[in-house]
């Protein structure tokens, strides 16, 4: 963005993409293969204080985890891409340590947690877009994992769907550095605007 950022937080609201131990937290499945990059963006830490600021600011605070039943039956019995490599490593499974949110990000008091997210984009296959028409909102702010999967599908059917949509470029985190720049470099200032943690605590100061 050139403009200076501006948010009002009765129609803002922060979504948080699969903060799940599998991907935070050492020892979880996918955990090695996003550490780099997060470590490079300062995920976790931005992540968090940018959260507390829009409780704060009074914004809506959503959590968007992805859950499956043990044997992976709400999908197909023969997945492929992304998909495969969460059931071929028993990833996100309902009930599980690997599936359940990071300390870091438990949800509070008036949170909203988004149930039903079983695919990449978190407008699929949950009431996302439900809630958030619901209660007025217009502006969407994405962080989480992947950048290049399940942040960018989401931002994209946020912008087609007429959410103005707000990615944070070091809140989230990919499986490659090449994939994360890519994806914030040519994907994201077409669906979104890229902006830093840092830009949103500004606006909500």
């Amino acid at each position: 963005m050139t403009e200076k950022l501006e948010l009002d937080p009765a129609t803002t609201a922060v979504v948080l993409i699969e903060y799940q131990n599998d991907f935070t937290t050492e020892g979880g499945v996918l955990h090695d293969a996003v550490a780099p990059v997060m470590e490079s963006t300062g995920l976790l830490a931005n992540t968090t204080a940018l959260v507390e600021a829009a409780r704060s600011a009074g914004v809506t605070v959503m959590h968007a985890p992805i859950t499956f039943a043990e044997g992976y039956n709400e999908i197909t019995s023969h997945p492929y891409g992304i998909l495969k490599g969460v059931v071929d490593g028993k990833a996100f499974v309902k009930g599980s340590w690997g599936a359940a949110i990071v300390d870091e990000l438990t949800p509070q008091d008036g949170d909203i947690l988004v149930e039903g997210k079983r695919g990449l984009d978190t407008f699929a296959s949950t009431n996302l877009d439900f809630i958030l028409r619901s209660k007025g909102i217009r502006t969407i702010i994405l962080g989480g994992f992947l950048t290049n999967c399940c942040v960018e599908s989401t931002m994209r059917t946020g912008y087609e769907n007429g959410y103005r949509v707000i990615t944070l470029t070091d809140c989230v985190a990919g499986t490659s550095a090449a994939e994360h720049e890519n994806a914030i470099t040519y994907d994201y200032p077409m669906f979104s605007h890229p902006v830093t943690s840092k830009d949103v605590l500004d606006a909500l100061a």
